[in-house]
């Protein structure tokens, strides 16, 4: 979306047409959320696994045993709306129309809390968390150790799906996983609990540091609608309790402290700070320590500027330690088997990407040719993105080295999502807090379509045996996620890169602040 000036079409029929679609938009993104929440509060089903444990422990739902067709049906509408609701609250957006950041800020924290007091939905993940966490406080290593490996356990023996498969997260996420399981005890449903509310606290504090970092009204409004209130997110972050929302949490904490948008960006202790707390995101999953890629060639390209060099390598020193220290002091708990799962998991290709189809082509042993091609698009992704995305406007008052950092980690991380041949919907949420960081560009329109198709590939993300789903609905599996889905993805990574190669929108110049204009959404 090209950034337009504030109420630069608020009169005549296009203020008309921008407050009919800024109602409309609303109006779809309340009901996306309404169907994701009416799937968890149905209780077990197709989307949601039951969770053993007294009655009257949280997290609470109903037991209607709704039909797969129901909710699935539900949570496909929610994210159909959900994804026309953002486009239409976006171009409402560039007509000039504005929203109240903070009511959406509120209504996005409030539905945050719901879907923490309700039991996850759309995969099973939470139950591999819970079980990774049990096995740490009984005494057994998780990333050795797996699910068929301590028969009987009344949380261990919950895994669905990934029975056969040690834990792949890092030695923080590890940490929480068992603090969860020390508060749950013999409980799967308590350990969810608190999995779920720890999730909900991490995506509430990247909100507010979000929305806390952000310079302007305008910022504000886009912090709100690119992650606060954004649906997609909400449903697969906290709705479905995956962890992912930890880890973006430190990682999103580590740009603002070094942005600094009060004061100077990139000094020593803010560097070393940065560095530190992209660490802890990567000792969660590991996309977090991209970020600090960004952050590592501002101050380089600092040093390249006359007599800048020696500050700019002190700096980036600091930043080098700060994410060493932490890393050497997380993983000194776990020891370096720790990446023996991770490495094993670098040569999957999942079933709704681009790259599944190359798959077919070439064939599972070989992989590698796939395994050399990724790589290659990331960097040129990378390189492309770095220099198309928007740079901050002069009146957001935020200055060069911080801004420029921010924007180089936006484009790796954007870069390794539409590359990597293997990923999941709720992956997005480190690229939509990235790109939360900039201003309004057309980027945010290639990633919109990119999750909404990606979500819709994975309905349901749980094995279709232990949900015994109907036949009439195997073409989710058979077709749409192997088939229709990576097509999609593929011609999103085309235009990504036409976008990218396309000339950049200048830079406009700052405009009044935004009035609401009659009958405007509040």
């Amino acid at each position: 979306m090209t950034p337009s000036r504030p109420g630069a079409a608020s009169s005549g029929a296009a203020s008309g047409t921008g407050a009919a679609g800024a109602r409309i938009g609303l109006a779809a993104v309340g009901t996306s959320l309404a169907c994701f929440l009416l799937t968890a509060l149905l209780g077990p089903s197709a989307m949601q696994p039951e969770l053993r444990g007294p009655a009257g422990q949280p997290p609470y739902s109903l037991t209607v045993h709704p039909s797969p067709h129901l909710v699935i049906g539900l949570v496909a509408a929610g994210m159909i709306t959900g994804t026309a609701g953002l486009a239409l609250c976006w171009r409402a957006v560039h007509k000039g129309r504005r929203f109240h950041p903070g009511a959406l800020m509120a209504a996005g924290l409030l539905v945050t809390a719901a879907f923490a007091l309700m039991p996850p939905v759309g995969s099973a993940d939470h139950l591999n968390y819970a079980a990774y966490g049990r096995m740490a406080v009984t005494g057994h290593d998780p990333y050795v150790t797996r699910a068929v490996d301590v028969p009987g356990d009344p949380v261990i023996s919950e895994v669905e799906e990934w029975r056969r498969t040690p834990s792949v997260y890092g030695p923080v996420a590890t940490g929480t996983q068992a603090l969860a399981s020390w508060v749950g005890g013999d409980s799967v449903r308590l350990t969810v609990f608190v999995l779920s509310l720890l999730n909900a606290l991490a995506f509430a504090l990247t909100a507010w540091i979000l929305y806390r970092t952000a310079g302007t009204a305008e910022r504000r409004l886009r912090v709100a609608l690119l992650w606060t209130c954004n649906p997609l997110l909400l449903y697969h972050l906290v709705g479905g309790a995956h962890n992912d929302a930890l880890a973006v949490c430190p990682m999103v904490a580590g740009l603002a402290l070094f942005a600094a948008r009060r004061g100077r960006p990139g000094t020593v202790p803010r560097s070393l700070g940065a560095g530190a707390l992209i660490a802890v995101g990567g000792a969660i999953k590991v996309p977090a320590a991209l970020v600090g890629g960004g952050l590592a060639w501002a101050l380089a390209r600092d040093g390249r500027a006359p007599g800048g060099r020696g500050a700019a390598a002190l700096r980036l020193a600091a930043l080098a330690a700060g994410a060493l220290a932490v890393t050497a002091a997380t993983y000194a708990f776990t020891g370096p088997h720790t990446f023996d799962q991770l490495r094993r998991a670098a040569d999957q290709v999942s079933l709704a990407t681009p790259w599944h189809l190359a798959d077919l082509l070439l064939g599972r042993q070989n992989r590698v040719f796939i395994k050399i091609g990724w790589l290659a698009l990331f960097a040129v992704l990378a390189v492309l993105l770095a220099r198309a995305l928007p740079r901050a406007r002069p009146a957001e008052g935020a200055a060069g080295t911080g801004v420029e950092g921010e924007r180089v980690a936006a484009a790796l991380v954007l870069a390794w999502l539409l590359a990597t041949p293997y990923e999941l919907p709720w992956y997005s949420g480190f690229a939509w807090a990235a790109l939360a960081l900039l201003p309004w560009s057309r980027f945010d329109w290639v990633l919109l379509a990119h999750t909404g198709a990606l979500s819709l590939g994975y309905l349901p993300a749980r094995d279709p045996k232990l949900i015994g789903l109907p036949s009439s609905l195997d073409f989710l599996l058979d077709v749409a996620r192997p088939g229709v889905i990576p097509v999609m993805l593929t011609v999103i990574l085309i235009a990504a890169v036409r976008l990218c190669l396309r000339r950049p929108d200048p830079v406009p110049a700052p405009g009044p602040p935004p009035r609401a204009a009659a009958g405007s959404p509040g």
